[in-house]
């Protein structure tokens, strides 16, 4: 990853946007990828598009996906001494909440606050269990009611984790919000390799809003732009850190490549496509089972209108949905040049059905 391409991926990474509030990643975003697309679009819900035209403007269109958003909480209520109680926005974990900073995007920017956590000495240790979400308050040095609200702070504000992504070594990074800014990201360098010669098919990039809350932004998107195919990208479990059950989990593992999942939402014509690529391009591949349903993106785009041929790919993550994922950028790198040149194989006449 070179310095420029880190700094727009840190950059990703450190600005907040949690679900429903997403406008501020995606400007990040839309001002990286603008020099690698003849248009750069948004949609009334912020899920933000840009498009590669191919070799025959009305040729095929394949869609390329992410998710913008990130997990965090909500201001739902003010106390007179002026404590926060929020709620979740998403799948937040809240047994990791107490004695953490957060960011409160509030009317006049960004409140620094922290979550309260009672010292060790003066609390009942005896008893303690992780606290229910409504028992969470955050503290952001004021007074009271009338102090935060001079801080610009009202019911309805979300917040998210004040954490920076870090290097932990030459390869590993840590952050909040890899999942899934990290899509966006690798939808940006796909963009730019593609940029200096078309595929045939026209390449549209979608960075999604609302997956956190139920794919919304992916159904919207998928129905406006009517794809001939997809492909989504995610992160999905790194399962090779300690105290997880492989037998209960499958096997992940950190820096052995991206994982492709096979069954339900996605397309076994798409999926053997991209099998194939990466034996030729000599990427290594992981593989995961969908019983019922991804839990990403693919389980709204598949489904749109007709239907639409879908593949998901995803970046092992250890630690998803804590303030310490770790990624590693080799896993990254191979997903590139595995969409790369997944998009540079379809061929004008490509189509991707089941035959009888």
């Amino acid at each position: 990853m070179t310095d420029e391409t880190k700094s727009f991926f840190f950059n990703l990474l450190d600005t907040p946007s949690p679900t429903g509030f997403e406008a501020p990643g995606q400007r990040v975003w839309a001002d990286y990828v603008r020099d690698h697309a003849d248009a750069v679009d948004a949609d009334e819900y912020g899920t933000a598009w840009a498009t590669l035209h191919g070799a025959d403007d009305d040729g095929p269109t394949l869609m390329l996906d992410a998710h913008v958003d990130e997990i965090g909480f909500m201001v739902r209520h003010i106390t007179d001494e002026g404590f926060i109680y929020v709620t979740r926005i998403g799948g937040s974990d809240r047994a990791i909440a107490r004695g953490l900073r957060v960011r409160v995007l509030g009317d006049d920017g960004p409140v620094t606050g922290v979550v309260g956590n009672t010292a060790i000495h003066i609390r009942d240790t005896k008893n303690e269990k992780v606290p229910e979400v409504h028992e969470l308050f955050v503290d952001v040095g004021a007074e009271n009611k009338d102090g935060v609200h001079e801080n610009g702070i009202r019911v309805g504000h979300p917040m998210v984790f004040d954490v920076a992504p870090t290097e932990l070594s030459d390869t590993r990074i840590t952050a909040r919000a890899i999942d899934n800014r990290l899509g966006g990201f690798i939808i940006a360098q796909v963009l730019k390799r593609l940029s200096d010669d078309p595929p045939a098919w026209t390449v549209q990039g979608a960075n999604s809003v609302q997956e956190e809350i139920g794919g919304h932004g992916a159904s919207m998107i998928t129905h406006r732009l009517q794809p001939d195919a997809a492909v989504a990208f995610d992160v999905t479990h790194a399962t090779d850190s300690p105290g997880i059950d492989s037998t209960k989990h499958g096997q992940v593992k950190m820096g052995e490549g991206p994982a492709i999942t096979h069954g339900t939402s996605t397309h076994p014509q798409v999926v053997q496509r991209l099998m194939q690529v990466a034996e030729q391009e000599d990427i290594p591949l992981q593989h995961e089972p969908s019983d019922r349903r991804t839990g990403t993106d693919t389980d709204s785009i598949f489904k749109s209108r007709s239907g639409v041929p879908s593949g998901l790919v995803s970046v092992p993550l250890r630690y998803m949905h804590s303030t310490v994922e770790v990624v590693d950028t080799e896993d990254i790198e191979q997903c590139v040049q595995l969409l790369t040149a997944f998009a540079r194989s379809l061929a004008p006449n490509d189509e991707f059905g089941v035959s009888l």
